[in-house]
């Protein structure tokens, strides 16, 4: 199963037990999926970037929480109702990508060798190589310097 976040942006005059039923409904449908709540993070009240209008106004703060999740792909489909819920300002799923679970996740290596591909001495040369170029660059310049002397 994929590994989702659902972030949840509740209204600022939301007390805290009215977002924890609501993660709660969040949580059982989850579990009637067969699905995994790995991880429920609470950033608290943050300023907005921009006010955003509801029926009872424009908000410029809210709570915002974030559930992490492993569900079937189907799943976030079956999260619409977040739409007519009054107490939310917005909500977003987002599906991680290229994420390693289970037993595939021990049997890869943890990329001790990434740089074995890249040889030590390459970029030493390319530098030494630079510089001497650069020397014979300047002594160009000063020839240019003793001709326009001499006239």
């Amino acid at each position: 199963m994929p590994l989702y976040d659902c972030m949840l942006l509740a209204k600022p005059t939301v007390n805290k037990q009215a977002i924890q039923n609501l993660v709660s409904r969040l949580g059982e449908r989850v579990f009637k999926c067969k699905g995994v709540i790995t991880d429920i993070k609470s950033f608290g009240t943050v300023q907005l970037g921009y006010g955003i209008k509801k029926l009872d106004g424009r908000h410029y703060q809210g709570h915002l929480m974030q559930i992490t999740m492993m569900v079937p792909p189907s799943f976030p489909g079956r999260l619409q109702y977040l739409n007519k819920e009054d107490r939310l300002l917005r909500w977003l799923i987002v599906k991680h990508r290229n994420t390693v679970y289970g037993l595939e996740a021990v049997k890869e290596d943890d990329g001790n060798d990434e740089l074995s591909m890249f040889s030590t001495g390459s970029l030493y040369r390319k530098e030494r190589e630079d510089d001497t170029d650069d020397d014979d660059d300047d002594d160009e310049g000063d020839d240019d310097i003793e001709k326009q002397e001499q006239y």
